[in-house]
């Protein structure tokens, strides 16, 4: 596949760029719209083919809830091997997307680690995170940055009081959520680990901020 086609799937997936100029100009590369359209699949990210542990899976215990963020309530999503407790815990932050299955799955990877996995719906205060990716995107660059990463602090304190957690948290996220991952640790001085996959990072003078080890993965 031409490089900048893939190029222009990750302008789509990230800046973003509006789906109908997506598929205007990929039309232009493929030369019809048909072409374009039959390119589509190949291109975006399939959740079901990247699904690797079942929602019943029966070795983890995993459910809904809401806990207090900075502003309101925050819905999230967590999973723990079944009948564990005193668990090291790990915030899993969703890409732009929001928290979708895709998220909630790699939730599930983290618990059968061994972790008490929390990922918190950070659309909470819009609503909760839409069934279309597209609006998820539109509403992740109108939340509140400063906002956000204080519900993601209140998500810290509220996982080391669980009663099934042993005090440690730990934070890992993807894309936008690697960024948020960098962000939180420049604001969060009990974050015990932090691992960002790509994402923004921090200012150089807020560097020194950070007192959490980290694990960076850019490309």
């Amino acid at each position: 596949m031409d490089q900048k086609i893939i190029d222009l799937y990750d302008r789509y997936t990230h800046e973003p760029l509006d789906r109908r100029v997506f598929l205007t100009r990929l039309a232009e590369m493929t030369g019809s719209v048909t072409a374009a359209l039959s390119l589509v699949p190949l291109l975006e990210a399939n959740q079901a083919h990247a699904a690797m542990i079942p929602a019943d899976d029966q070795r983890l215990e995993t459910g809904r809830l809401t806990y207090p963020g900075a502003a309101g309530d925050i819905k999230a999503y967590m999973a723990r091997p079944k009948g564990a407790s005193k668990l090291p815990a790990v915030i899993v932050i969703h890409e732009n997307r929001g928290l979708n299955a895709h998220i909630e799955d790699v939730t599930r990877r983290a618990a059968l680690a061994g972790f008490l996995a929390l990922s918190p719906d950070l659309l909470s205060p819009m609503g909760g995170t839409p069934a279309n990716e597209d609006t998820a995107r539109d509403m992740i660059g109108k939340l509140d940055a400063k906002q956000t990463v204080q519900n993601l602090v209140s998500t810290i304190a509220f996982l080391e009081k669980h009663p099934n957690a042993n005090c440690k948290v730990g934070a890992m996220g993807f894309c936008w959520g690697g960024g948020t991952v960098n962000d939180l640790a420049v604001n969060a001085p009990t974050l015990d680990a932090g691992v960002a996959y790509y994402g923004r990072q921090p200012k150089a003078a807020e560097v020194q901020k950070i007192k959490a080890p980290l694990l960076l993965h850019y490309a």
